[in-house]
């Protein structure tokens, strides 16, 4: 049967979810990555594989969430909390843009103190001084928490935060959009209604944001693939996502070390399901953040078109383990060595350069 709903999603057949499930049940990775890059080629039939340039700055790390896959986080009043000053937040955006970047991916915790007005303060004054920036900030929780704070409905919030600066909304928060699953990770966190509803809102405002999946802790493979459904009816609705994430949990310094954390097999299968599931989602993202370079590379031939950020700040996910880092040029070696010619684009996927000659991944140095 594997190959029948294969064949069946190459022939623009949507799969069900159950059958989804069984995808992701089968150990025929060779398979599943095949299909996955050949949709991927009928979408992107152009010889470029893209990326983008844009720093992740948590502008908080007080945070009253209490996540259990959460190292980054304080609670209020410890030693080591912060809040960001505006010095050293028009710093880091300098440094973004000294570096090619055109964007900062602006999160932080659920920060009990802090109300709208902080918000739009905080977006203006980086308008006023960066006006070509793009501010990729305030996943779904975030959001809600600050209408919670201020006393505001969600399409208020969005609304204030919309004018002040805000140009599009990260999936951030999302785990796995089942409520059992949620209340044994993140059981202060929106539930999975509330986060679909908030980017729904976002949507019909004309704005545009991505969607993500943290997976391989305590979900089971049919949670996945109801997250993935939730997603793609929401797509079919509003048409607002730009682009899927999906990356592995990282375990370690969390509460839910014991867990362990899965590996490059499982991250690669659940890719390629993605890809032939999300078939109203443009863009899959490979995460080389979590997995490595080699393993992002990989990815695309498993469903990715896209390399992600050369994210030149990243505090969570290093919280929790992984620490990989890299260089704009080894980001383009590493495309280059799958084959495609890497491009530069935005958070819209708006292509932003020319093409330009890449060195050979076996050239020397």
């Amino acid at each position: 049967m594997i190959a029948t709903w294969l064949d069946k999603t190459l022939a623009g057949e949507r799969l069900k979810p159950e059958e989804a499930v069984e995808l992701l049940r089968s150990h025929d990775l060779a398979a599943l990555g095949s299909a996955a890059d050949a949709l991927t080629r009928r979408l992107h039939g152009k010889p470029y594989r893209t990326y983008n340039i844009d720093r992740n700055i948590n502008y908080t790390n007080i945070c009253i969430s209490g996540c259990r896959f959460c190292a980054f986080s304080r609670e209020p009043g410890a030693a080591d909390g912060y809040v960001i000053g505006r010095d050293e937040l028009f710093r880091k955006i300098d440094e973004t843009i000294a570096l090619g970047g055109e964007q900062i991916l602006l999160q932080g915790g659920l920060h009990p103190e802090l109300k709208i007005d902080w918000y739009e303060q905080l977006l203006r004054g980086i308008k006023e001084r960066f006006t070509r920036i793009n501010v990729h900030g305030f996943g779904p929780p975030e959001i809600d928490h600050i209408g919670r704070v201020s006393g505001l409905p969600v399409r208020a919030v969005l609304q204030r935060l919309q004018a002040a600066g805000l140009g599009s909304l990260p999936g951030g928060g999302a785990e796995i959009l089942v409520d059992r699953v949620r209340r044994e990770v993140s059981p202060h966190k929106i539930s999975a209604d509330r986060w679909i509803e908030i980017c729904r809102v976002w949507h019909k405002l004309g704005g545009r944001g991505s969607a993500t999946m943290m997976f391989g802790h305590v979900e089971t493979l049919a949670d996945r693939i109801e997250h993935l459904e939730r997603l793609r009816r929401l797509q079919d609705e509003t048409g607002g996502f730009t682009a899927f994430i999906g990356w592995t949990f990282q375990p370690a310094h969390t509460e839910l070390s014991k867990l362990g954390k899965v590996g490059a097999f499982e991250y690669l299968k659940t890719l390629a399901v993605a890809r032939l599931y999300l078939d109203n989602f443009a863009n899959l993202q490979a995460s080389w953040v979590t997995q490595g370079l080699a393993v992002g590379q990989i990815a695309l031939r498993f469903g990715a078109n896209d390399f992600g950020s050369l994210m030149i700040e990243e505090n969570v996910v290093a919280a929790a383990g992984a620490n990989f880092r890299t260089s704009e040029a080894e980001i383009r070696r590493v495309i280059a060595g799958a084959g495609y010619t890497p491009r530069r684009r935005n958070v819209f996927y708006q292509l932003l350069d020319e093409p330009r000659q890449t060195p050979s991944p076996n050239a020397a140095s």
